[in-house]
C-alpha cells in the first residue's frame, strides 16, 4: 500500500492504509517495538540473485541510515538485536519451517502474484529474541516486501536517481503489532523508455557509461533497481535508432532476468525485436504480405536467444520505425494479414518458447491500428482470447477508448499505454513532467474500473525528470483504491513527506498542485498557438488572464524561495531536480514566451514599451539556459535539454523562441524572475457572463483539473447541471460550454448534451473530433474542447439544465458572451 505519513513527537512513518495492520518505524522506542541499531539480514542459503540482492541492499538500507547491519545466508546466522529473514515461501527454509510450526501464517501468500507478508515473530527458534519475517509469494513479492521496508524506514526509490538523501533520525525502532500483507492491484506494471535522444542517451553516452556509448548494461542496471523499489516489473527499452538495440548487448536481458524484470517490447515492435536497429535487410522488406519468411525467421532468432528469459510478447505489426504496417490495400486486407501474422507468431512462439496460452502476449491497437480495426469493430479481426488486449492514451493522457464488458471477460484481460512524454504531432512535451496526477487518476481509474487490469505501460521518456509523475503511477497501479481516493493534493503531501520529511509536505505538495494546475492549461512545450502548416498566430489571451497566469507563477515562485532556506543541506540537490527546476523552468518558459507576443504587438504602436518586453524575454531566456546548465552539471551532465533540444522533427516540435536583436531590448530587468505584465487589447471584449453551476447527485467534483481548479464528472448517462446566472440586457447572446478532451467510453461518439430552458426547445450540443484533426490537436494543446451555440435570452435571472448523455464527461465550466457566436 501507498506510505502515509503522520507526524509525531516520535517521528512516526507507518506504511499501508488505516485498513490494514501497520509496521511503524521510530526514533524512541514503543510498546513492542524493536530496535533495528544492529540487525543481520539473512537469505537462504541457495537463493535466487533476486533475493540475495534485496537482501543486501536492506542491509545497505540500514547502513545508509547509520545503523549496523550485516547480510548472509541464514546457515551463517550470529546473536544480534535483530534477525531479519527475507526470502520466498518453498525457498527459504527457516521461513517455511515458522509456517510448518504455526509461528507464522503464511496461506495468504498461497497463488497470490507478487505479495508479500511482513512480521514480527518472538523466538523463531532458540537464542534468537526476534525475527522480523518478509515474505514473498514469489521472488518479486520478496522483492517488494523489502523495498516497502526501506521506503518506511527513510529510504526512497529516488536515492539514486534524483539524489534524494535518506531520511536519518539515528537509531529506529519498528513495531508490528500483527502481519502485514500486501500484493498488487494491476498484473504487469512498466516503464517504456522513449524519445531518448536528447536525455537518457546522451547522459548515458557521455557521462555515466561512456565505455558503452549508449544506453547500456550499467544504465539498464540501475533502471532495474530503481523499477524494483517502485514496485514496478516490466520494462520497454530505448528503441530509437541512437541507443542501438537492447539485446545487441546480452548481458542485457541476462540482467534483466538476475532483476527480476520482464521484459517486452513497444507497439511498434513484435517479439522482442527493436526494428530501427536490427532490421538489416532493405526496409521495404519489412513487409509481412510480400516477405513472410524473412520477417518470421526475423522474428523466430529473438525468441531462439531469449526465450529462456521471462518476457511480455507484442503481437501484431507496424512499419519499423513507429509507422503504419505495410501491405494491404483495405480494411478487410488488413485484418486477414494481421489475422495470419499473428497466427504465426504464435506458432513461433510455441516452436521456441512454450504454449502460447501460457505466456504473455500483448497486442497493442496503436493509431492506424485502433482506427482502422477495433474501434471500427470490423469482425474480422480475430485476437486469441487469451491474448491481452492493450488500449492506449491519445498520447496526451486521454485514452482513446475503454475495454468493452465482453472483452473485460477475456482470459487475457485488458491494459492501458500511457503517455506522460510524446514526440508527434501536434505539439511534442519532452521538456518538462506537467500530466497532472489527478487527470492519471482520472483515465486510469476508468480503465480499471472498466476491467483493464492485466497491464499498465507508461512512456516516460527519459526517467528525468518526470520523477513525481512516475511515483504516482505505480503507487496507482499498485493500489487505486487508496491513491485514487486521496487525490491530487493528498497524494502530493504523502510523497512530499515520504521524499523530504514530514516537516516541508504541506508546503511543498501546495508548489507542487500549483505547478500542476497551471500547466494543465498549457504545457511550456505548448507555448505556441498554431498548429504545423498554420500562419503564427498569437494567443489571443485577454489581458486579465495573461495577467493573472504570470501572477499565478510569480506566487508559486515567491513560495518557493521562502520554501528553500529550510531544506537541509543534504537534500538540496534532489529539492533543485524535484521543485525547484520544474517550477521555476516553467514560469520562466511563460514569461518569455508572453513577454515576446508582447513585444510583437506593441513594437510599431509604442517602441518603448516593447523594449522592455523585449529585455525581459531576453532575461527570462538567460535565467532558464542558466537553470538547464546547473541542472546538467556533475554526474548529471547531459540529461536535460529545454524543447526543443534541436531541428529534429520540426513539424512536431515547438518553433525555437526568436528573441529581438540586443539593439531593441531595453537595459536588462533586475527583479524578480517573473514579471507580471499583459497588453491591454486593442479593441473591445464582448460582455462575458460565466455561468454557475450547481450538480445533481450524478455529478462528483474532481480537484487539480480545469480552469477553475476543478471539474465535475458525469457519473451516469442522464446526469444533469443546474446553470444559473443574471444577464444585463436581452438580446442574442452565444453560449459555450467547456469539457476536458476525454473520451466516451467506446471511443467513437462525440460527447452529446441536451440544454433545456423553460419556454424553449430542447438545445442538443455535440462536441467531437476525429483522430488527429485541428479540433482534437487544439484540444490536446488546451486540455479543453468547447461547444458554441447562439440563444436568445431576456435581461436578469437566466436558468437552464444540462443533461449529458454519457458517463465520464468531464465539465470544465461555461459562460454567456454577449453577441453571435464567432470562431
Amino acid at each position: 500500500m501507498i506510505q502515509r505519513v503522520l507526524v509525531s513527537l516520535l517521528l512516526v512513518l507507518p506504511i499501508g492504509s488505516a485498513a490494514l495492520a501497520q509496521p511503524v518505524v521510530s526514533t524512541s522506542p514503543r510498546h513492542g517495538s524493536v530496535a533495528l541499531q544492529d540487525a543481520q539480514v539473512l537469505h537462504a542459503a541457495d537463493a535466487d540473485p533476486l533475493e540475495a540482492f534485496v537482501a543486501q541492499d536492506l542491509a545497505q538500507d540500514l547502513r545508509r541510515l547509520g545503523m549496523r547491519a550485516s547480510v548472509g545466508p541464514h546457515a551463517r546466522s550470529r546473536s544480534s538485536t535483530l534477525q531479519i529473514w527475507v526470502g520466498t515461501i518453498g525457498r527459504h527454509p527457516a521461513i517455511d519451517a515458522l509456517a510448518n510450526e504455526g509461528k507464522l501464517d503464511l496461506k495468504p501468500l498461497s497463488g497470490c502474484w507478487e505479495c508479500f507478508t511482513m512480521a514480527l515473530v518472538r523466538q523463531p527458534v532458540p537464542g534468537v529474541a526476534m525475527a522480523l519475517v518478509i515474505a514473498g509469494a514469489d521472488r518479486r513479492g520478496t522483492a517488494y516486501g523489502v523495498y516497502t521496508l526501506s521506503q518506511a524506514l527513510g529510504v526512497s526509490p529516488w536515492h539514486w536517481w534524483a539524489d534524494v538523501a535518506p531520511l536519518r533520525r539515528g537509531p529506529l525502532h519498528l513495531a508490528l503489532p500483527t502481519p502485514h500483507t500486501e500484493g498488487p492491484a494491476v498484473r504487469y506494471r512498466g516503464l517504456f523508455i522513449n524519445d531518448e535522444d536528447w536525455g537518457l542517451f546522451p547522459w548515458a553516452a557521455r557521462t555515466f557509461e561512456p565505455e558503452a556509448a549508449t544506453i547500456g548494461p550499467r544504465t539498464y542496471e540501475q533502471v532495474f533497481k530503481l523499477l524494483l523499489r517502485l514496485k514496478a516489473n516490466t520494462l520497454w527499452p530505448a528503441m530509437h535508432q541512437v541507443s542501438g538495440a537492447f539485446n545487441a548487448r546480452p548481458e542485457n536481458a541476462a540482467l534483466a532476468q538476475r532483476y527480476g524484470i520482464v521484459m517486452g517490447s513497444s507497439h511498434a515492435e513484435p517479439l522482442l525485436r527493436n526494428n530501427v536497429a536490427e532490421w538489416a535487410d532493405k526496409p521495404e522488406r519489412y513487409d509481412y504480405a510480400a516477405n513472410p519468411e524473412g520477417v518470421r525467421e526475423y522474428w523466430a532468432e529473438r525468441l531462439r536467444s531469449n526465450g529462456r528469459f521471462e518476457n511480455l510478447y507484442t503481437l501484431g505489426m507496424r512499419g519499423i520505425h513507429d509507422s503504419p504496417m505495410q501491405g494491404g490495400s483495405s480494411v478487410a486486407v488488413r485484418q486477414a494479414l494481421l489475422n495470419q501474422l499473428i497466427a504465426d507468431q504464435r506458432e513461433l512462439l510455441a516452436r521456441h518458447v512454450g504454449r502460447p496460452e501460457a505466456l504473455p502476449q500483448i497486442f497493442v491497437p496503436y493509431k492506424e491500428v485502433l482506427t482502422l480495426t477495433l474501434m471500427q469493430a470490423a469482425p474480422g479481426l480475430q485476437i486469441p482470447d487469451d491474448v491481452t488486449l492493450v488500449w492506449p492514451d491519445d498520447n496526451f493522457g486521454y485514452l482513446r477508448r475503454l475495454p468493452l464488458a465482453s472483452e473485460a471477460r477475456r482470459s487475457g484481460g485488458s491494459g492501458v499505454y500511457y503517455h506522460l512524454s510524446y514526440l508527434g504531432a501536434p505539439l511534442s512535451y519532452l521538456w518538462l513532467s506537467t500530466t497532472p496526477p489527478a487527470l492519471v487518476n482520472e483515465e486510469l481509474g476508468r480503465a480499471f474500473d472498466a476491467g483493464a487490469q492485466r497491464l499498465w505501460m507508461v512512456n516516460a521518456g527519459d526517467i528525468k525528470p518526470a520523477e513525481l509523475n512516475l511515483s504516482h503511477f505505480f503507487d496507482l497501479a499498485w493500489n487505486p483504491g487508496v491513491v485514487r481516493a486521496m487525490g491530487q493534493r493528498a497524494y502530493m503531501r504523502d510523497l512530499a513527506a515520504r521524499l523530504f520529511g514530514p516537516r516541508m509536505a504541506a508546503s511543498l505538495a501546495e508548489l507542487w498542485d500549483g505547478y500542476y494546475r497551471l500547466n494543465f492549461e498549457r504545457r511550456p512545450e505548448h507555448l505556441q498557438y498554431h498548429l504545423a502548416g498554420e500562419r503564427a498566430k498569437r494567443s489571443g489571451l485577454a489581458a486579465d488572464a495573461v495577467r493573472q497566469r504570470l501572477a499565478a507563477f510569480a506566487a508559486l515562485l515567491e513560495k518557493l524561495d521562502a520554501l528553500r532556506p529550510r531544506v537541509p543541506v543534504a537534500q538540496r540537490a534532489a529539492f533543485f531536480q524535484l521543485a525547484d527546476y520544474p517550477l521555476r523552468a516553467s514560469a520562466l518558459a511563460n514569461e518569455r514566451f508572453f513577454a515576446l507576443e508582447a513585444y510583437a504587438a506593441l513594437r510599431e504602436a509604442d517602441p518603448a514599451e516593447a523594449s522592455r518586453h523585449a529585455a525581459r524575454a531576453h532575461l527570462a531566456d538567460q535565467r532558464t539556459k542558466a537553470l538547464t546548465a546547473r541542472y546538467n552539471q556533475g554526474r548529471w551532465a547531459g540529461i536535460l535539454a529545454e524543447e526543443p533540444a534541436d531541428g529534429l522533427w520540426p513539424n512536431f516540435r515547438l518553433q525555437p523562441a526568436v528573441l529581438p536583436a540586443p539593439a531593441l531590448s531595453a537595459a536588462a530587468h533586475r527583479g524578480p524572475d517573473v514579471t507580471v505584465f499583459a497588453v491591454e487589447p486593442r479593441t473591445p471584449v464582448n460582455e462575458t457572463v460565466p455561468l454557475q453551476a450547481k450538480a445533481s447527485s450524478g455529478w462528483q467534483v474532481v480537484q487539480g483539473l480545469g480552469r477553475g481548479g476543478s471539474v465535475l464528472r458525469a457519473q451516469q448517462a442522464g446526469a444533469i447541471l443546474a446553470l444559473q446566472a443574471r444577464l444585463p440586457r436581452p438580446g442574442t447572446w452565444c453560449l459555450r460550454v467547456h469539457l476536458l478532451p476525454n473520451y466516451p467510453g467506446d471511443g467513437a461518439s462525440p460527447w452529446r448534451l441536451t440544454l433545456t430552458r423553460p419556454d424553449a426547445e430542447p438545445l442538443p450540443l455535440e462536441i467531437g473530433r476525429a483522430a488527429q484533426d485541428a479540433a482534437w490537436a487544439q484540444g490536446v494543446l488546451a486540455n479543453r474542447l468547447s461547444a458554441a451555440t447562439p440563444l436568445q435570452a431576456s435581461a436578469g435571472a437566466f436558468a437552464a439544465a444540462l443533461r449529458s448523455d454519457h458517463a465520464g464527461l468531464l465539465f470544465d465550466g461555461a459562460e454567456l458572451t454577449a453577441g453571435a457566436c464567432s470562431r
